[in-house]
């Protein structure tokens, strides 16, 4: 069993920087492939990035790359989602979840249905 647990979420101008982060309790975190997911009011979660149990691999949905840097620290049971370039439509709330199961590297798990394990989300929202 893993609790996620997101922080680093507030109300910033466009053009400016967060950084997320999600810490996870329970052993073998660095077993775990992590993703970040967002809902805006009204929308379905969708994708946002995705780093493999060992840090080399990401994988990220067109609309955040170059923007947005997922990282883990599996020294401390941290995943993190650096945002910069902030724009409106990235308000949200922004969730991370853990995958479980076994990671096959040609795959990019951005479908909410393959991970196992969620937080309780943190509020992004960008100003105009």
């Amino acid at each position: 069993q893993v609790q996620l647990v997101e922080s680093g979420g507030g109300l910033v101008q466009a053009g400016d920087s967060l950084r997320l982060s999600c810490a996870a309790s329970g052993r073998a975190f660095s077993n775990y492939a992590m993703g970040w997911f967002r809902q805006a009011p009204g929308n379905e979660r969708e994708f946002v990035a995705h780093i493999s149990p060992s840090s080399g691999r990401t994988y990220y949905t067109d609309s955040v790359k170059g923007r947005f840097t997922i990282s883990r620290d599996n020294a401390k049971n941290t995943v993190y989602l650096q945002m910069n370039s902030l724009k409106p439509e990235d308000t949200a709330a922004y969730y991370c979840a853990a995958r479980r199961g076994l990671y096959y590297s040609g795959r990019t798990y951005t479908s909410a249905n393959e991970y196992d394990y969620w937080g309780q989300g943190t509020q992004v929202t960008v100003s105009s």
